[in-house]
């Protein structure tokens, strides 16, 4: 019997679930025996608000287990991870995706046009605060951190506050709580984070016959859709902190299939924005990504400045 790839995961609930999920499907794909390692990471120790605590504050432990040898490989949502590429790691997998749309789960079954203006709405993403605003629904936008289920406790739980909350609809899914959302947003009205619903596989650069390994769990349409997204957040890093969302799209077009990615970046206050898209083929999925974000900031994506906090 072959001795257990370690596979490295924080100790929450989703984590738990989107791991056990990969292990099982690489157990399934390849005939090895996977043990879950949980890490703690510091936005696990830390209350904070996401947009305080920075980027890749899930992560960091993670990569420091993996460069340690404590760990085989890690498991991360993609959305969570820095754009730049850490040395001698290896993004070797991207799972076929899961619905990467946003979702309201509200008390009474409602949607979101049919919450009551000053309704209380709860969220963590600046992104998605940014765009609640835009609706101009007149909701009353709560900034909340914690896990989806004490997130979803906050709307349908004995001590609720809030009269909704907007979640990644992935996490929800792998939760086995899909029966609660009440709606899954239309991205023209909530456009996601880049990468969101989609999960990274990584391990040691070096560890040529795990890389091997893994790439059987990789899904090329959603690699080609994650890496346009990416593209376009990195791109836009450097000249704009403002809420940014993307969305790319794979389908058949006359010449083969085709990307089409949607790109956003809107003000903290949801008072202006910038929405643009572009295609091409899968093969340029990064370029497509640099060339919406050099449209976006060609637009006026760079004014749209603001704290994020």
């Amino acid at each position: 019997m072959s001795k257990p790839l370690r596979l490295g995961t924080r100790g929450s609930a989703l984590a738990l679930a989107q791991s056990q999920l990969v292990a099982d499907s690489l157990t399934t794909a390849t005939g090895r025996p996977v043990e879950l390692v949980r890490i703690v990471t510091a936005g696990d120790r830390s209350a904070a608000p996401v947009a305080q605590l920075g980027v890749g504050v899930f992560v960091s432990a993670l990569r420091d287990a993996l460069l340690a040898n404590q760990i085989d490989f890690a498991v991360h949502s993609y959305k969570d991870l820095p754009t730049a590429p850490p040395p001698g790691l290896h993004i070797a997998a991207v799972p076929q995706r899961e619905d990467p749309r946003d979702a309201l789960i509200a008390r009474d079954n409602m949607t979101l046009a049919e919450l009551a203006p000053g309704a209380a709405i709860g969220t963590g993403a600046v992104r998605r605060i940014a765009q609640l605003h835009a609706l101009g629904l007149q909701l009353q936008v709560t900034p909340i951190r914690g896990n989806v289920d004490s997130r979803i406790a906050r709307v349908l739980g004995p001590e609720a506050d809030l009269d909704a909350v907007v979640l990644a609809r992935a996490g929800v899914v792998r939760l086995g709580r899909a029966a609660e959302i009440t709606e899954t947003l239309d991205p023209m009205l909530m456009l996601p984070a880049p990468a969101q619903g989609a999960l990274a596989i990584e391990c040691r650069s070096d560890n040529a016959d795990l890389v091997e390994l893994l790439a059987a769990l990789d899904h090329a349409p959603s690699r080609a859709a994650v890496t346009a997204e990416r593209a376009m957040l990195a791109t836009l890093e450097a000249g704009c902190s403002a809420p940014v969302a993307a969305h790319a799209e794979l389908a058949e077009g006359e010449q083969g299939d085709e990307i089409y990615l949607r790109g956003a970046v809107i003000s903290p206050d949801g008072a202006r924005a910038v929405r643009l898209s572009r295609t091409g083929t899968p093969a340029d999925a990064a370029e497509i990504g640099k060339a919406l974000a050099a449209d976006l900031l060609d637009a006026g994506a760079d004014t749209l400045m603001g704290s994020t906090e």
